[in-house]
């Protein structure tokens, strides 16, 4: 069916719709504390959220992608990866500042779509999005989709693996290769998501009972237990890709 793109300003009446819609992330994701610095106030930032329906189902998102304007005037980009590019887009609107480049933070494609090709189209909308904005870069921390299979190997060194033909190894760090980006560093601490063992048992359903590293099916690196001082961390990797863009015609 045809896709409809737009942005939530064109349509915020779609505001509800953004949380609603089904995904396939694992629960813990949903508890980094810094999403709410972007989640609570999405419609703040309705320019830069794109939302996706088709004549299928008019007005029920298949997709979604965020992004978020923010100032970062080093050379380097941050080591905080996701969790720095919400903060820092929170201290640019809070003090009034000009946003000098903006940050995808996520693009999800609804269970029951995922594997029609949807997430590049998206990934080319916020690309599109950003330029039309007047944004001469969209930068992404990229979470690559088959990290979770192997958890306890270094992302520089997950992410430093390619193919024959050059590509990235890993299939969503090579569709943003592909749609014109550059593998730029590690963020090593992109994501933090602390909670008590007993938060850990219910976001994953295991037992969390003995201190040291635990393999959370989903996450991306082991998730750090202590039992003693009864909380678990898991510090999550990903890897910094820049797109550079063209002002549109």
């Amino acid at each position: 069916m045809p896709l409809h793109i737009t942005t939530l300003a064109e349509r915020p009446h779609l505001r509800d719709a953004l949380s609603d819609m089904p995904s396939s992330w694992p629960e813990f994701m949903f508890h980094d504390p810094m999403a709410s610095l972007f989640y609570e106030v999405v419609e703040e930032y309705a320019e830069f959220v794109l939302v996706a329906d088709d004549d299928d189902e008019p007005g029920r998102l298949v997709a979604k992608a965020m992004s978020v304007p923010f100032t970062w005037t080093r050379d380097e980009l941050p080591d905080g990866g996701w969790d720095t590019a919400i903060l820092r887009a929170w201290h640019t609107r809070l003090t009034g500042g000009e946003p000098g480049t903006v940050s995808a933070l996520e693009i999800t494609v609804r269970p029951d779509r995922l594997g029609t090709g949807l997430s590049p189209v998206m990934l080319a909308a916020l690309r599109d999005n950003a330029a039309r904005l007047g944004f001469g870069e969209l930068l992404a921390p990229v979470r690559p989709n088959a990290k979770h299979l192997e958890p306890r190997t270094p992302m520089a060194e997950y992410a430093a693996r390619t193919r024959p033909d050059g590509l990235p190894a890993d299939p969503w760090l090579r569709v943003h290769v592909r749609a014109g980006g550059t593998i730029v560093k590690v963020a090593p601490r992109s994501m933090t998501v602390p909670g008590t063992l007993a938060e850990w048992r219910e976001w994953t359903g295991l037992p969390f009972d003995v201190s040291g590293p635990v393999e959370v099916p989903g996450a991306l690196a082991p998730v750090h237990c202590d039992v003693d001082q009864d909380h678990a961390v898991y510090v999550e990797p990903n890897v910094w890709v820049r797109h550079r863009l063209t002002a549109p015609a």
